[in-house]
């Protein structure tokens, strides 16, 4: 269900720029983010990485890749390998194409959303990585390299900075989140266009005491399974 108590939505244009300035230069925008991310990732390794290990052992057992990278696009446009643990067939790529040639509906969904309710590329694992989000752990790697945040916006395609019109300085302006304002607020259940509005939210909204609250809510994200 959607949390409507964090979806007063804001764009490039309904925010002062001087809200933007003060959420860009504070202390924390600027130290005590990146320090609360080492910090918190140092903390998860020895739960996570275990996790992490078995789980790869479990997909690589189909003789695919146990990790998938992806170029994603993060702060200042500096393009990064996004890591997941692997989630689809290893013909995945032309799968996707043959069942949205096929599919006139799916194809229109793909390019609204970049998502697809029923993904022919899923593997059996990867319905369960995928609904726990547990596909998304070796992105603490990400962290730890600088690429991303816990919190903040998706990380997107290049193709995708196109859907974020006049908005798109407010998605370059932060690094991308392991979880964010889109996790809590609907996932996969929101509209690409409040998407895009709660990434400007979360930048004018930006604190320590908004990260972990985000945080904290994503543990209840997550146990619903809303990811697909």
């Amino acid at each position: 269900m959607r949390d409507l108590a964090v979806t007063t939505y804001y764009t490039d244009e309904s925010i002062e720029q001087s809200q933007l300035k003060r959420a860009s230069l504070g202390f924390y925008a600027r130290f005590g983010k990146r320090l609360f991310d080492v910090c918190f990732a140092i903390v998860l390794l020895p739960v996570v990485a275990p996790v992490i290990l078995i789980l790869w052992c479990i997909v690589r057992c189909d003789g695919g890749p146990g990790f998938f990278g992806h170029a994603r696009v993060g702060r200042n446009s500096k393009s990064f390998t996004c890591w997941k643990l692997r989630s689809m067939v290893s013909d995945a790529e032309s799968r996707l194409q043959e069942y949205l040639a096929a599919n006139p509906e799916a194809a229109a969904e793909w390019e609204r959303d970049h998502k697809l309710t029923n993904d022919p590329r899923i593997n059996r694992l990867g319905h369960i990585l995928r609904k726990t989000s547990l596909d998304e752990l070796p992105q603490i790697w990400n962290v730890l390299r600088g690429d991303m945040s816990f919190v903040g916006p998706r990380p997107i395609v290049t193709k995708e900075l196109a859907k974020y019109g006049s908005s798109v300085t407010a998605y370059l302006a932060q690094k991308p989140g392991i979880t964010g304002l889109w996790q809590v607020s609907g996932r996969n259940d929101i509209s690409y266009d409040e998407r895009v509005a709660l990434d400007v939210t979360y930048l004018a909204r930006r604190s320590f005491l908004q990260d972990l609250k985000i945080i904290l809510r994503t543990g209840t994200a997550v146990l619903g399974r809303t990811g697909r």
